[in-house]
């Protein structure tokens, strides 16, 4: 029997995406290499770094080396913060002034090859093309700052202008991005950590920058219910992490440790669908004719 072609979809939604890795140790797991990766925001980087070669394994101990301790992970943010008045001031009280590419260099380091051609596995990276009103479709070129757009959450990072468009968060235009794979494919596998906003520490009323994200996730559910109308993955998986807010990165630990369950089930659900199914692959999109870019405009 020819190795199943597995489709893997890594959704947008801070550091809930830590939760992307234990499905990729499932994946390990069972001897499965995806035969291509879409991401959009923090599925992004880490489907760019399973795709450039990392196992899902080395991708765990650099996460924990980046956020897994609290003071070293704090001390490299301090060291990117904006060093002018000037800097504070256009941002409007220093909002979006961090730097994505910085941000990737600090906490990924040389987790991501240079370009997409360099990559073992074929990736697509979803950002949001801010003037076009639409999402863009990153498939060649330079990769760290595909990723560097894709993870650009607006009033946090400041845009990222590739061919001259003007590029930010993945997840406004499509957080799971399930209709983006470039390869034919015999399975698609989602994760889908987007979430609903949780009640916290009993407190009813959120703060202003939680209600904005809590906002900007309810947009994101129904934008990926939509989508998955269209076409449902094969298996969808949604860890348990509403709890977990989107900047919660020094949580990593505790992420991990509750997606244990999730790789085992991964491993079930993946495992009973390989053992019923050989149905005719699922068809790609067609790939970006134009510099890696593919938009997809809204309609007016």
């Amino acid at each position: 029997m020819t190795e199943p072609r597995i489709g893997v979809v890594l959704g947008g939604g801070g550091a809930r995406g830590i939760a992307h890795i234990p499905v990729l140790e499932a994946l390990d797991d069972l001897g499965l290499v995806p035969t291509a990766i879409a991401g959009t925001s923090i599925g992004a980087i880490i489907g760019a770094a399973r795709a450039g070669g990392l196992s899902a394994a080395e991708i765990r101990e650099r996460t924990l080396e980046s956020f897994g301790n609290r003071s070293a992970a704090l001390a490299k943010l301090w060291t990117l913060r904006p060093r002018r008045l000037g800097d504070l001031l256009t941002g409007g009280i220093g909002l979006g002034q961090l730097s994505p590419e910085k941000i990737l260099t600090a906490y990924v380091g040389d987790a991501l090859r240079p370009t997409f051609e360099d990559l073992p596995i074929p990736l697509a990276v979803v950002a949001t093309d801010y003037y076009g009103g639409c999402e863009v479709v990153l498939t060649t070129g330079e990769l760290r700052r595909a990723v560097a757009a894709s993870i650009a959450i607006p009033t946090l990072f400041k845009p990222v202008v590739i061919d001259g468009r003007v590029l930010m968060d993945g997840g406004i235009m499509n957080p799971v991005p399930v209709d983006v794979l470039t390869r034919e494919v015999d399975v698609v596998l989602a994760v889908d950590v987007v979430s609903f906003p949780e009640l916290q520490d009993g407190h009813t009323v959120p703060g202003a920058l939680e209600a904005m994200f809590g906002a900007s996730q309810l947009l994101m559910q129904q934008i990926a219910a939509a989508k998955f109308d269209k076409r449902r993955p094969d298996i969808l998986l949604r860890p348990a992490v509403g709890h977990i807010r989107v900047l919660d990165f020094l949580e990593a630990k505790a992420i991990l440790a509750a997606g244990e369950g999730l790789r085992e089930e991964t491993k079930r659900r993946l495992g009973r669908l390989l053992e019923a199914v050989h149905t005719e692959p699922l068809p790609a999109i067609e790939p970006p004719k134009k510099r890696g870019l593919l938009a997809r405009r809204r309609r007016g």
